[in-house]
């Protein structure tokens, strides 16, 4: 009976164990640390928490990485602050904070909670988010603290960009200074709240990539990089420049502006960007000059309204002196709607080749002028050219003709003079000079003798109404209507 106590008893110890086990996988309690050596992983298997070192250093930091690839680490706690060595702890306070201790007990990292719960825990969640919550509660907006608020490096689904309203969490991803060094490096993603919201990677390089996972080779590739080329760079050529890839070198300026510096203008080096050539003049009037198949200009200087139409916005910048330019806040393919101004200098223009938007840039009257009388002799010049150019064809097309025509004329008149070097008798003639040679001949039997060809008429404009005849040394030529040959016959006597 004893032995069977014991049996029941050590049954239900194995049973609760397991339950705590396998409950205790993906969760911190209050009462208990994780040490270095020692993992968490999230219930769905995604994901994994625990101690490790960067690269090539020794330094110990607590980071999420993915199960399947432990090199690639997606948050890390302490990525400032890092240990010198692997007697660190990882635990949860009795009042809901995160810490990490080092092997003196000194706390060198805690997360930042102004509520507390009464039975905290942290918890891997399949997502690769580490909340912090009351272990009876499991409503997400209750949560006490979350990863997700502090990105690294990486921006994972379920993730938000920008500023928290309510708590003030300003929520960005930031590069690693180094592979060895995952402390905040030079580079921000960021939303930007000034004017209308837009995401900006701030610094003058660097790149967002976009990775998936290859499961035949177990490895990340680039899906999409954000940056592709120099205009993708912010600012690349300055207050009111403009940039496109197409020329070299890439940055320009826009209509009616001019370098800020000369120089930098006739290099490479368009930094300070361009300023006005003619400053606008409220009392003689400004007009607005359109651009097409641009990305628009950095909005941090703008302000925006959903419910304008073009012409509505239009009349409000002209209205105010400070309105620089002025563009449809949306565009589809049905046409564009609602209102975006800009104050101050244009910023980060960039020229597409193909699609992009429109902008009305705000001018003085008298560099519309420019530009419209610089447009109408260019239309001139084209029109004069494409004058020319017809009249030199005609011109071209007409002295062909008449040098075709002259040279047939004279192939006509060459063939005439030929026909008309042997004179021409008639029957009658031929026959009275016969007798007269000959003593009295019959013509039939003259005419009726033996006939060697001579060859084939090469000019059948020789070839009269009726046969003729010619006297060549001695020899009688007939031209016959009806065979078109040549043929010769000696005199003979009867």
């Amino acid at each position: 009976m004893e032995g069977f106590s014991f049996t029941i008893v050590l049954f239900w110890f194995s049973l609760f164990s397991i339950l705590i086990i396998s409950t205790a996988i993906d969760t911190i309690m209050a009462t208990k640390s994780i040490r270095d050596g020692e993992t968490i992983v999230s219930a769905g298997g995604s994901f994994e928490l625990g101690f490790f070192s960067p690269g090539n250093s020794r330094n110990r930091y607590v980071g999420i990485w993915y199960k399947i690839s432990t090199t690639t680490v997606v948050w890390v706690a302490n990525r400032e602050t890092p240990l010198l060595d692997s007697s660190g702890a990882f635990k949860v306070t009795n009042q809901g904070i995160l810490t990490i201790l080092n092997g003196n007990g000194s706390i060198i990292w805690s997360s930042n909670s102004t509520r507390s719960a009464q039975n905290p825990v942290a918890v891997l969640l399949n997502s690769g988010n580490l909340v912090v919550g009351d272990g009876n509660d499991n409503n997400p907006d209750n949560f006490l603290w979350q990863s997700f608020d502090y990105p690294c490096d990486t921006f994972l689904p379920g993730m938000k960009l920008g500023r928290d309203l309510k708590t003030g969490i300003d929520r960005y991803i930031s590069s690693w200074k180094s592979n060895d060094d995952p402390s905040r490096g030079d580079f921000t993603f960021r939303l930007d709240p000034r004017g209308f919201p837009q995401l900006v990677l701030m610094k003058k390089s660097g790149e967002v990539q976009r990775f998936f996972w290859k499961d035949r080779t177990h490895e990340w590739d680039v899906y999409k990089s954000v940056q592709t080329d120099r205009c993708d760079i912010f600012s690349f050529c300055g207050p009111n420049g403009r940039c496109n890839t197409g020329n070299s070198p890439e940055c320009g300026r826009l209509r009616g502006f001019v370098p800020k510096f000369q120089k930098e203008g006739d290099g490479l080096d368009w930094s300070n960007g361009c300023v006005r050539r003619t400053n606008l003049d409220c009392q003689k009037g400004d007009g607005f000059l359109k651009y097409s198949g641009i990305k628009l200009p950095d909005v941090r200087n703008s302000s925006f309204d959903r419910s304008m139409n073009l012409e509505e916005c239009r009349m409000v910048c002209l209205k105010n002196y400070s309105c620089m330019a002025y563009s449809n806040l949306y565009v589809s393919t049905e046409g564009g709607s609602g209102c975006l101004l800009w104050f101050g200098d244009l910023i980060d223009i960039i020229e597409y080749n193909q699609d992009g938007q429109d902008i009305y840039v705000r001018m003085a009257s008298s560099e519309i002028g420019k530009v419209g009388s610089g447009r109408k002799k260019r239309v001139r010049y084209i029109a004069a050219s494409v004058t020319l150019i017809v009249m030199l064809l005609l011109g071209l097309s007409l002295a062909w003709y008449l040098q075709k025509k002259n040279k047939l004329k004279r192939q006509a008149n060459e063939s005439q003079e030929e026909d008309l070097e042997l004179p021409l008798f008639d029957y009658a003639t031929i026959v009275m000079l016969m007798v007269s040679q000959e003593g009295m001949v019959s013509p039939t039997k003259m005419l009726c003798g033996p006939l060697a060809s001579f060859g084939t008429l090469s000019h059948l404009k020789a070839i009269r109404n009726s046969s003729k005849m010619n006297m060549i040394s001695g020899s009688i030529i007939i031209y016959s209507d009806s065979e078109h040959r040549t043929q010769y016959q000696k005199p003979s006597t009867v």
